[in-house]
């Protein structure tokens, strides 16, 4: 079964600094039918103006993970970690027992967009930790580049779930022939343009459920980005 979360129904706040899409409930976005899929509980699209960005703020047991689109995020948290996270890299905090941390714009002139998404962890009270990766050496058109994992293989970061994250970058007429592993769900998200999934049709934004299916065939009618979350 495919169920289409199309970008326009999604949560939207404006602060002028910040425009923000949530495809789950979050903040004072608030819907009882979408409060997350699995363990999958948080995708914001986040557009961040120049110099702006979040200040110090505390998380506790979630599995945090940002993924770059555009521009650079400047981090900084309470384990002593600062670094500058550009577009083909990919973070990921697990909060464990509690942390705080800062995300900036690391730009004075270029908007910044992000994904922001929270994981609910297979287990509680975890030692907080910090990972980024560089993904884009491992990059291939039309392919699954797996950029998060339960046991960081192949150069992904690790996560206390069981989870698999892959980006793929297609091509205009580009074609992806995906085996779902048995008992296990799947979650699209498109960051960038457009592309049909078994038939149906996704737009810049959209999220796509898929349960009790076993293969998705996925073909860009532009150049595309998108994210497969395999789920547990």
């Amino acid at each position: 079964m495919l169920t289409l979360r199309k970008h326009h129904e999604r949560g939207h706040a404006n602060h002028g600094w910040l425009d923000t899409h949530h495809t789950f409930s979050f903040a004072n976005y608030y819907d009882p039918r979408h409060m997350h899929f699995r363990m999958l509980r948080v995708i914001n699209d986040d557009q961040v103006a120049p110099g702006y960005g979040f200040g110090t703020h505390p998380h506790q047991d979630m599995e945090i993970i940002s993924y770059v689109v555009d521009g650079a995020i400047e981090h900084r948290d309470s384990m002593g970690h600062v670094s500058v996270l550009h577009k083909g890299e990919v973070q990921r905090m697990s909060a464990g027992t509690g942390l705080t941390h800062s995300e900036y714009n690391h730009s004075q002139s270029e908007w910044l967009r992000f994904l922001q998404i929270w994981v609910i962890p297979a287990q509680k009270d975890l030692t907080p930790e910090y990972e980024q990766n560089n993904y884009l050496a491992r990059l291939r058109p039309n392919e699954l580049c797996l950029l998060v994992s339960a046991d960081g293989r192949d150069d992904s970061v690790l996560i206390h779930q069981d989870l698999n994250l892959y980006t793929v970058h297609m091509t205009e007429d580009g074609t992806l022939d995906y085996n779902i592993p048995n008992g296990r769900y799947t979650w699209l998200q498109l960051v960038n343009g457009g592309v049909t999934v078994n038939g149906q049709t996704m737009q810049t934004g959209d999220g796509l459920a898929v349960k009790d299916e076993t293969n998705l065939v996925i073909i860009s009618a532009q150049a595309s980005e998108l994210l497969l979350f395999d789920l547990a």
